[in-house]
């Protein structure tokens, strides 16, 4: 029942997120600053947080009168061969992301983009490859 009621909020609060960017979208005039992103964010994210929400409210209810079902979508997803497969996968896009990530770092520092932008994309890059790294040593110690 709490995940249920969850959810509910969740939809509340992405519907409220979504209006309040929507008002503040027609509202303001000449915006400056970080009101010139604020009320796309809050659109953004209320879009998002709703949709999130009223998709596990719909899965929820169109499973609750079949419980094979059910049943069957709780064993695939528990299954050891799909987890193993989807560990594989994940494994392959952090492959690939490493060297689209660290391509795409570097065309924008030859087209000269702003220095705050840049730096907050190598930040992020090295946070990614640091958790990576920090994973793989604990892995290894228990594995």
């Amino acid at each position: 029942m709490k995940k249920n009621t969850t959810n509910y909020f969740a939809v509340a609060f992405g519907l409220l997120l979504l209006c309040i960017g929507l008002y503040l979208s027609k509202t303001i005039f000449e915006p400056q600053g970080i009101m010139r992103a604020f009320p796309y964010v809050c659109i953004g994210l209320g879009c998002g947080i709703f949709g999130h929400g009223m998709g596990e409210i719909i899965s929820r209810r169109s499973l609750k009168n079949h419980p094979e079902i059910d049943k069957q979508i709780r064993i695939d997803k528990s299954d050891e061969r799909n987890v193993s497969i989807a560990n594989l996968a994940k494994a392959k896009a952090y492959d690939m992301m490493i060297f689209i990530f660290g391509a795409l770092i570097l065309t924008f520092a030859l087209m000269g983009i702003d220095m705050i932008a840049l730096l907050l994309l190598v930040f992020s890059y090295l946070f990614i490859v640091g958790y990576g790294i920090y994973y793989r040593y604990k892995f290894d110690k228990t594995m």
